[in-house]
């Protein structure tokens, strides 16, 4: 279910924005209508939906207009036309026609933001910094600081509460900053770049500790990133702005193997799939196989085949030579040259390709005791070159690669 459903929304800043409204339905760029009226167009005609306990990731190059949007989601940015609606309880509420009343309540109970250069006050200790929100809802003193001092064990500064901010390290500071938007309880994240201004390392800390507090918390966040391998590597949807648009909204999945403009193709050409991909994502589902005499070709390359049975996932065939198969386990001592690799579509890229050095033999993917696809040669050659191509494209090619591997 929806969270935030933004519908049609456009952000102008200046003086004259029924004008650049019009100008912008002509189809006038944003220079030409800095040119004509001196506005600047933050958004337009964005569209998206974020659901329950994801993390959205805006993204873009300086200027695409990510923060812009961010910033409309809790009313600091003024919204010239269109809807952004976000859920309260059992009721939406439009941030394009709401009062201050209302604005208020939104951002002291429902949506809390977590800014890039930490926002902490200097002469508040740690503990006070992250109950500082929580003093302005009223809260007694007693029950805030319990409050933030559990946040802060979440995130490992609990032997910190009684430091000042700048005692602490970048990262460290950072992390006060996540403990105070968490101390708030708040459903809504907003975090507009928050780990950009640290050293790679910290920074890649960060976003893993992140991911880890979310499975834990199960908020809905808005992370604006112009780091494409932070957005791939956090998020489970990634919203591609250039010049005020949305041109991509997708799982990173997608992103990474079907990009819908030449843009975002640049974007990710330099991306590693084998940190994003999974095997579902890749892998040729059962239904595509082709079938001879009752069985499954998995791969003509390897002249592989799946004899069905009833219980379980079946016998794996080289021509008509029953081969061993074994089921993967992670920490598990490598497989044999040979031996089927059975594991679950969840399975990464990375790991699946390991499988297959190790075995020779394509991996065979397992759900609930029922095999449901193949990642074969092909679909590994699918996801490191990023191009999408039907199984009967790609097979000639398949098969010259594939003897060759067999070779």
């Amino acid at each position: 279910m929806s969270v935030i459903d933004i519908q049609n929304l456009d952000v102008v800043f200046g003086d004259n924005v029924a004008k650049s409204l019009t100008l912008l339905d002509q189809g006038l760029s944003r220079q030409q209508i800095i040119d004509q009226t001196g506005d600047v167009v933050g958004v337009h005609n964005a569209s998206i939906s974020v659901d329950e306990g994801e993390i959205c990731v805006l993204m873009g190059l300086s200027g695409s207009g990510k923060s812009s949007l961010l910033r409309a989601i809790n009313g600091l940015n003024p919204i010239s036309r269109g809807h952004l609606r976000v859920r309260d309880g059992e009721r939406s509420i439009d941030l394009a026609d709401c009062d201050e009343r209302t604005l208020r309540q939104l951002r002291t109970h429902r949506i809390s933001m977590v800014f890039q250069k930490f926002a902490l006050m200097p002469w508040l200790s740690v503990l006070d910094n992250v109950a500082f929100g929580l003093e302005m809802q009223g809260i007694d003193k007693k029950e805030r600081q319990r409050r933030a001092m559990e946040k802060l064990e979440m995130v490992g500064l609990a032997d910190w509460h009684a430091q000042l901010p700048h005692e602490l390290s970048g990262g460290m500071q950072q992390r006060v900053g996540l403990a105070r938007a968490f101390a708030m309880d708040s459903d809504i994240l907003l975090m507009d770049e928050p780990f950009s201004a640290l050293d790679p390392l910290i920074r890649a800390q960060l976003q893993d500790e992140l991911i880890e507090l979310q499975r834990a918390l199960k908020k809905t966040i808005i992370f604006v990133s112009h780091d494409l391998d932070e957005a791939l590597k956090i998020g489970s949807h990634i919203a591609i702005m250039e010049s005020a648009r949305i041109i991509q909204h997708d799982t990173p999945e997608q992103i990474v193997l079907n990009p819908k403009t030449r843009y975002v193709e640049d974007f990710v050409a330099h991306t590693n799939p084998l940190n994003v991909l999974a095997g579902r994502t890749l892998m040729t589902p059962k239904a595509e196989l082709s079938q001879l005499d009752g069985r499954q070709q998995l791969d003509p390359a390897h002249d592989l085949w799946l004899q069905p049975e009833q219980d379980g996932i079946g016998s794996v065939l080289r021509g008509s030579q029953p081969l061993p198969a074994q089921r993967w386990q992670k920490d598990a001592p490598p497989l044999d040259k040979g031996t089927v690799a059975i594991a679950s579509p969840e399975i990464s890229m990375r790991t699946a390709i390991e499988l297959r050095y190790q075995t020779g033999l394509p991996v065979l993917l397992e759900e609930q005791g029922n095999f449901v696809g193949v990642l074969s040669d092909h679909n590994f050659y699918h996801g490191l070159l990023g191009k999408h191509f039907s199984q009967t494209e790609g097979t000639e090619e398949t098969e010259k690669t594939g003897q060759t591997e067999a070779a």
